[in-house]
């Protein structure tokens, strides 16, 4: 890029509030600490998103949070150009603990984004709920 051009601006978007339910409302009240959790089966071993009381992999209902750094990949991505607030990226994060993240992309150009790029976690304000988890680079 030349000196005389100008890199796009960094994407962002308003998010609407999640849906906070009895079993995802310790994830909730983490986030608005700025923490973020993933839950993992006592009984298999793994991790696993999004957070939910059964684990995925074996159905056991033993499963416990545990804070995470929010450190991972960019698996996949999609960039969203036909939006009112302009052009969104999202995709999906594979977290170094081994879960896939559905997110949206904050702090870089639509251009900036590939496939593999080390990211970590942010949180983003929502429409009146808790915040949300983005990811960045790092």
């Amino acid at each position: 890029m030349s000196e005389t051009e100008t890199r796009p601006a960094p994407m962002t978007r308003p998010i609407p509030p999640p849906a906070v339910s009895v079993e995802t409302k310790p994830f909730w009240d983490a986030a608005a600490e700025g923490r973020f959790l993933i839950k993992r089966c006592v009984a298999c071993g793994q991790a696993h998103w999004y957070p939910r009381t059964y684990c995925p992999f074996c159905d056991s209902g033993e499963t416990v949070w545990e804070e995470s750094p929010g450190e991972g990949v960019i698996y996949t991505y999609s960039v969203m150009h036909r939006s009112p607030s302009g052009p969104y990226a999202i995709g999906y994060v594979t977290l170094d603990e081994g879960p896939a993240v559905l997110t949206n992309f904050v702090g870089v150009a639509a251009d900036g984004l590939a496939i593999g790029m080390r990211v970590k976690v942010q949180f983003q304000p929502t429409e009146g709920g808790p915040p949300a988890p983005v990811f960045a680079p790092v």
